[in-house]
């Protein structure tokens, strides 16, 4: 008893004189409570929690309200039986007769289990992909070129993307043929303007840009071109449903699709992140420190296109995330791309699920995720510019 009261008054003791450092900290310096909370709490490393979070809320919140116990009881044992159900199938077929594994017990309905693992779970992990990616792609893009207002969509690849949709649904409507159409233009898009800059090659940044801006002027006459033919009963509207951008239709095998492509493009840029901090000082200042320009902004931009064309292909285009998310992990991080890269994904996962949540809670009819993003992302971006410092690496 006397071991565990000196115990705790040591705890109280050493509980006191953080919060007696703090007060102090706060009263010699005239330092804001929040600066001075953030110093002891550091925003950087609390803000990998949020996207954990928030992926399990969004399980269980929505139009048809679930219990958050419940929900993790179906998540978890329904994720273990599914297991063990493919592990006696694989056993059955290799020992050539039947092994039945025991399964544990299910407490939750078929209309639980089907709103769970078919319709929620696939669509905050797409929120999750597709957030995570346009905002690591726009990070990427903005050191790239050095620039703030540079999205992921500035070589025309969304653009491309769309036009492949629209013919996809022009043509077909099948929801596989989109999406495949969709990725392919969006490649062809960022591939035309890679030719362009590297047939011009003088300023290679700045004539990728410009092939960017005529490459996507081209594919957005082409889906204009596009509409105008189109049924205007039928097929017109669903191509500017999905140019609005909408995550309503994604399943299981979407996710299985593009999963991987995001998943590598994304990974590549976390490996050379660091390389992207001499691209932003300048090109002639990375060639004099031995890092080959001409590769490392054709890597880039491989990487980015993958992340970008994989993302739009499945969710539409979905505006303002890859611009405005990094500049708020520049905000809780400072401008080190060893540091904003993994931030940037992490917001934008978050952002892209909270945006979601929304759209399909808000009123009876879902609300499309591009217009949602743009009514945050522009008046959030306009504050940014109204700042007394706009400096975007200060």
């Amino acid at each position: 008893m006397t071991h565990r009261k000196e115990t705790n008054m040591k705890t109280g003791r050493e509980t006191g004189d953080v919060a007696v450092g703090l007060l102090r900290s706060v009263s010699r310096e005239g330092m804001p409570i929040r600066d001075a909370v953030l110093r002891f709490i550091p925003a950087g490393k609390a803000i990998y929690l949020l996207p954990a979070a928030l992926f399990f809320f969004s399980l269980f919140f929505g139009r048809y309200m679930m219990d958050p116990v419940e929900t993790f009881r179906i998540l978890t044992v329904g994720t273990a039986n599914a297991f063990l159900d493919s592990a006696s199938s694989l056993l059955s077929t290799l020992t050539g007769h039947q092994v039945l594994l025991p399964s544990f017990e299910q407490t939750w309905g078929a209309s639980e289990e089907t709103v769970v693992f078919r319709i929620r779970l696939p669509r905050v992990i797409a929120a999750m992909l597709v957030g995570g990616g346009l905002s690591i792609a726009g990070a990427s893009f903005q050191g790239l070129f050095k620039n703030p207002l540079v999205s992921p969509d500035i070589l025309g690849v969304s653009a491309g993307a769309g036009f492949g949709a629209a013919i996809g649904i022009l043509l077909s409507g099948n929801p596989m043929v989109i999406q495949i159409s969709a990725f392919f233009f969006g490649i062809l898009a960022v591939a035309v303007a890679y030719g362009i800059g590297r047939t011009v090659g003088k300023s290679s940044t700045l004539v990728l840009v410009l092939g960017g801006i005529i490459v996507g002027s081209l594919f957005s006459a082409f889906i204009s071109l596009t509409k105008y033919v189109a049924d205007p009963y039928d097929t017109l509207p669903a191509i500017v449903f999905w140019l609005m951008g909408s995550l309503s239709a994604v399943a299981n095998t979407d996710i299985a699709a593009v999963a991987p492509p995001i998943l590598l493009g994304s990974i590549c840029l976390f490996l050379v992140r660091w390389r992207i901090n001499l691209l932003a000082v300048g090109e002639e200042e990375a060639r004099a420190l031995g890092v080959d320009t001409k590769k490392m902004t054709a890597l880039l931009v491989i990487a980015s296109t993958i992340v970008t064309a994989s993302a739009v292909c499945i969710s539409g285009i979905i505006g303002w995330v890859g611009l405005v998310v990094p500049h708020i992990g520049r905000m809780l991080v400072g401008p080190d791309f060893r540091k904003l890269i993994p931030v940037s994904a992490v917001l934008g996962a978050s952002f892209l699920l909270v945006v979601d949540d929304i759209a399909r809670t808000l009123t009876a009819t879902e609300i499309p995720l591009g217009i949602l993003t743009a009514l945050i992302g522009a008046p959030f971006f306009a504050y940014l510019l109204t700042r007394k410092k706009v400096g975007w690496i200060s």
